[in-house]
């Protein structure tokens, strides 16, 4: 089996040392390097190619929102878990923007951070909790139209492309958008590649949140 190669970027040498040793007590994860900011993320990045980067927000040199930007231009194939102790708006949105994968906060437990390690190297996404209700809590006021285009929207998506969009938006999993549309998980796979790949987007949440803004899909605000 073919290990998930991970990076560590923190600059508090002792939390890099304590990821880095649970990770290395997995069988399917391989720690490939750290880096004590986000300027040697980006370099070791490139150099080392992990399928997943564990980045903290704030560092020295470069934070990890600037070091994200970087990373997911470069090297789009890379999923990028931001572990911080913040959950302020800004910094979840920004860090949307910049391409993160998910967003942990640094109390998370082992298990719940190497679930999104998996999650993400499967090309889903995992977000804490407290962080979702906030991204759930734009998306309602996106669905009521504020800062929305209107719906129709110029765009290439096929129609079941659309339709699995929605359920993306939705929070569900590949798995369970086969079962909903009684589709293989490979089928779906091919769709949400093909949607990243119109919309010009790296992963799920940026998928759901630009889709809103430019009314290709909407999401009813929940109760």
């Amino acid at each position: 089996m073919e290990k998930i190669k991970v990076l560590i970027a923190d600059d508090h040498r002792v939390v890099r040392e304590g990821l880095s040793a649970i990770l290395k007590t997995k069988e399917e994860i391989e720690v490939v390097g750290e880096a004590k900011d986000g300027q040697e993320a980006v370099e070791k990045a490139r150099a080392l190619l992990p399928d997943v980067i564990l980045m903290d927000v704030s560092m020295p040199r470069m934070g990890g929102v600037e070091a994200t930007r970087i990373v997911k231009r470069e090297l789009p194939h890379i999923g990028i878990v931001a572990l911080t102790m913040y959950e302020e708006q800004q910094y979840i949105f920004d860090l949307v923007r910049a391409g993160a994968t998910g967003y942990l906060l640094k109390d998370t437990d082992s298990a719940q951070i190497v679930s999104a390690i998996k999650a993400i190297n499967r090309g889903e996404s995992l977000i804490h909790p407290s962080v979702a209700s906030k991204i759930l809590a734009e998306f309602s006021l996106l669905a009521q139209g504020k800062g929305r285009k209107r719906p129709g929207a110029e765009h290439d998506l096929t129609e079941r492309e659309i339709t699995v969009l929605r359920l993306v938006a939705d929070g569900k999993t590949n798995k369970e958008i086969a079962n909903n549309l009684d589709l293989s998980e490979k089928t779906v796979k091919n769709h949400v590649r093909n949607i990243f790949h119109k919309l010009q987007v790296y992963d799920r949440t940026q998928a759901a949140i630009l889709a809103i803004r430019k009314g290709i899909i909407e999401l009813n605000p929940k109760p």
